[in-house]
């Protein structure tokens, strides 16, 4: 079943023009989506010389498995190396202002970001998502939409496997479904998907991108080559500055929680306009907070012409991404949550507007934000005590201590040992951290794994029946 928002696109054909089939390329950075574009160029018989800063045990592997594919793979490289290329693809984790980016340029060699090289190769049609918070769990749920539909669509980009990667192996995808970061977005030059979707903007990423301004226009370039007949979804507060910002030619749609939106989520529904298309009570996404998400979902998937109900098929049988509001056990009526993925603070508010009864927090971590001060009337509605962790604890501390209870606990054992000890039945203790994971930890996924980990060892050590039996845990 098709909507009025369906898209109408003439018969699928490849997006890239001939221009930009490659003879020689630079890929800078050797993780995941280096790798998946150095292995596409060479598949297209194109000369690629790939190049990393770093020189570990797992970089040595993955460079000698390229070079088993004719690429020529350096590490421990500190400058460009000679030669001509007619392109230098570069991983998101570089940043503009990096000096390997400041030679290109000098060069006059084009930078391509991984995404949209991939994208360039694919041959059906493309839903892109960003924005600051909700982008993977979206992602997916769209992917499996349109995969309950009968069709043929993977996820990619900043959520699953690299772009590059997903359409070599999958030639044949009706739909490529990618998660989208301004990271990637910075070397996108002729990127278009068919569909977009900017979530939300929050402050975040600041440290790279310097400015709210900068960061809210990265988010806007996600539409700027798109045309006629390409759908823009965005929320009715940024619909205008994004469209002016973005200059993109396509239809744009609004979607949330307000009444003059396109699509509406309330009371557990999706509304096009004033009609009811999809019901999604007693799903995850029944709720205020993933309920925007979810009227951008319903309309993508509406518009892609696999019609309401593949939406609601996948949202019954949705299984959430780990580390985003997980329960990982319930240990004498204690909920013990996995929401390691917060990294800002407008993520941390979900979060405990989510979690119903009080909450004993675990925060803290690398800072992206400064004024952590904005979030404090919440936390002195939700919030028992603050076990704060990590570079940013004595910022917070400072910011919170006159509306919450804040405890100095200093790494991420020492505050699930506190706020155990300290919960009680009814309660949930909460890893959602507001703060990105690098000074303590490799990643998010590695913080949320060592949280998991230590509720489990609470278990193995009988806390919850100690709860039960109301024996403090602290003085056993």
């Amino acid at each position: 079943m098709t909507t009025p928002s369906s898209i109408n696109h003439p018969p699928s054909t490849i997006h890239h023009p001939p221009s930009s089939i490659f003879h020689s390329a630079l890929v800078c950075g050797l993780g995941s989506s280096g790798e998946a574009a150095a292995l596409l160029l060479r598949s297209e018989g194109c000369a690629v010389v790939a190049i990393d800063r770093g020189d570990t045990p797992e970089l040595r592997q993955r460079a000698a498995a390229l070079k088993a594919s004719s690429v020529c793979a350096q590490l421990g490289q500190t400058s460009i190396p000679a030669g001509a290329f007619d392109v230098a693809v570069m991983s998101p984790s570089i940043p503009l202002n990096s000096s390997w980016v400041a030679e290109l340029r000098q060069r006059g060699v084009p930078l391509l970001a991984e995404l949209e090289l991939g994208w360039s190769r694919q041959r059906g049609r493309t839903i892109a998502v960003t924005g600051s918070n909700g982008k993977s769990t979206c992602v997916k749920w769209l992917a499996e939409s349109l995969q309950a539909a009968g069709l043929k669509a993977a996820p990619a980009g900043n959520y699953g496997p690299p772009v590059a990667r997903v359409v070599r192996e999958q030639p044949d995808l009706d739909w490529l479904v990618l998660e989208v970061s301004t990271f990637q977005l910075e070397t996108c030059r002729d990127f278009r998907p068919d569909i977009g979707i900017l979530l939300n903007i929050f402050p975040n990423h600041l440290d790279r991108h310097g400015d709210m301004a900068t960061y809210a226009r990265l988010k806007a370039q996600l539409f700027s080559n798109t045309q006629r007949g390409d759908l823009c979804l965005v929320p009715p507060a940024l619909l205008e500055s994004v469209r002016r910002q973005s200059g993109g030619a396509g239809r744009w749609e609004t979607f949330g929680l307000a009444e003059q939106t396109t699509w509406r989520f309330c009371g557990g529904e999706v509304f096009h306009q004033a009609r009811a298309v999809a019901d999604l009570r007693d799903t995850r996404f029944d709720n205020a907070i993933l309920g925007e998400a979810a009227a951008a979902v319903v309309a993508a998937i509406s518009a892609a012409g696999a019609g309401p109900a593949a939406a609601v098929q996948a949202a019954r049988a949705f299984q959430p991404l780990p580390h985003r509001m997980q329960l990982v056990a319930e240990l004498g009526g204690v909920r013990f949550v996995n929401d390691s993925k917060a990294t800002n603070l407008t993520a941390l508010a979900a979060a405990l507007t989510m979690t119903p009864g009080r909450v004993r927090l675990i925060a803290g971590g690398l800072p992206k934000e400064k004024d952590f001060g904005i979030i404090k009337d919440l936390l002195a509605q939700k919030v028992e005590t603050v076990y704060l962790i990590g570079r940013s604890a004595p910022a917070m501390a400072q910011a919170w201590s006159g509306a919450v209870s804040c405890r100095a606990s200093g790494t991420l054992p020492v505050a699930v040992e506190q706020a155990a000890a300290d919960a009680r039945a009814g309660e949930t203790v909460l890893l959602s951290p507001a703060c990105a994971s690098f000074d303590q930890f490799k990643s998010f996924e590695e913080r949320g794994h060592l949280f998991a980990e230590l509720v489990t060892a609470l278990k193995q050590n009988g806390i919850g029946k100690e709860k039960q039996t109301g024996v403090s845990h602290a003085s056993s």
